[in-house]
């Protein structure tokens, strides 16, 4: 169980750069939930994530988990209680180190370690089964340096990392964002797998309005550091990819200049769309034909170039 009360951090406090990144969040996650949590760049998303792992301390404010309070605790205090993974494949993992020693490492992530050998005997048939669960072959490679694995098997071997030892709460941090589409579902299915299987605690940020409904229990949205809304049970079921970015316009104050065109285009697109790190939404065109004949069916809308794949 996690509980976040009135949490509260500035970045660059009295000098011209000054950026209050929490305004008194509060947030209360039950033993056993899967939210996703949204909403644009400088939400406080990650910042929220860091504050809960230990990365940053905030100015005030109180964080419990599992009935500790662990506000003032830096990150390796709390590492038996708080797994995580990145957004980057790179960031979870020592490439230099075999995929044995990697997992190593994590199976004592939280205990105290001595200067023997990390790799221990009676780890071995532990690493190779839970390996074979991800029905990658990695578990005939175990002496094989953690660099020479695709970014999709890294992200794979990451969450099989942080759930090797119990924790009280997963946080994923948009952790399928650098991968190719049919990588990043096969790392989200296995995402929830693990999950679903250990009946873990976990948060997963995502920029994705497809993936933040489809995933998980509970769907919560950030604006300027404060949970703006929070929806779960019947009232998130029947949501669908307009209604979430309705609501997150709302928050926010905006409305589209044709309300029936988006609303049709957003229906029709939705595996499409997403939220870039403005909060604008992004329609992400698998092929410069298919935005080509996208801009013909729906002359009245206009799409603005931001970034090409």
């Amino acid at each position: 169980m996690i509980s976040a009360t009135d949490l509260r951090l500035t970045f660059g406090k009295g000098t011209p750069l000054e950026n209050p990144a929490l305004r008194g969040m509060s947030l209360t996650v039950n033993q056993g939930e899967f939210v996703t949590v949204i909403g644009s760049n400088g939400a406080g998303k990650s910042t929220f994530l860091n504050a809960l792992a230990g990365e940053v301390m905030v100015d005030s404010g109180q964080i419990i988990v599992d009935n500790l309070d662990v506000t003032r605790l830096p990150t390796h205090k709390r590492a038996a209680r708080v797994a995580r993974v990145f957004q980057d494949p790179l960031a979870g993992t020592c490439e230099n180190l075999s995929i044995e020693e990697n997992l190593a490492l994590a199976i004592k992530r939280g205990q105290s370690r001595g200067l023997t050998s990390a790799v221990k005997k009676q780890y071995l048939g532990q690493f190779r089964e839970s390996l074979a669960t991800l029905k990658l072959g990695l578990e005939n490679r175990l002496g094989d340096k953690m660099g020479l694995l695709s970014g999709g098997q890294r992200q794979a071997v990451s969450l099989l990392m942080a759930s090797l030892t119990p924790s009280s709460i997963l946080l994923l941090d948009e952790h399928t964002a650098a991968l190719d589409p049919k990588t990043a579902n096969f790392v989200l299915e296995l995402t929830q797998q693990i999950i679903e299987e250990q009946k873990l605690t976990a948060l997963m940020v995502t920029h994705s309005m497809k993936q933040a409904l489809e995933v998980g229990s509970r769907t919560v949205m950030l604006h300027q550091g404060q949970v703006v809304f929070d929806i779960a049970g019947k009232d998130r079921d029947g949501l669908e990819v307009k209604d979430l970015l309705g609501l997150f316009e709302k928050q926010r104050g905006l409305e589209a200049d044709d309300d029936s065109q988006l609303d049709e285009f957003q229906i029709k697109a939705h595996d499409n769309l997403a939220l870039d790190h403005s909060g604008s939404l992004v329609y992400i065109a698998p092929s410069k034909i298919n935005l080509d004949l996208t801009e013909e069916r729906w002359p009245d809308i206009q799409f603005r170039e931001t970034r090409e794949y």
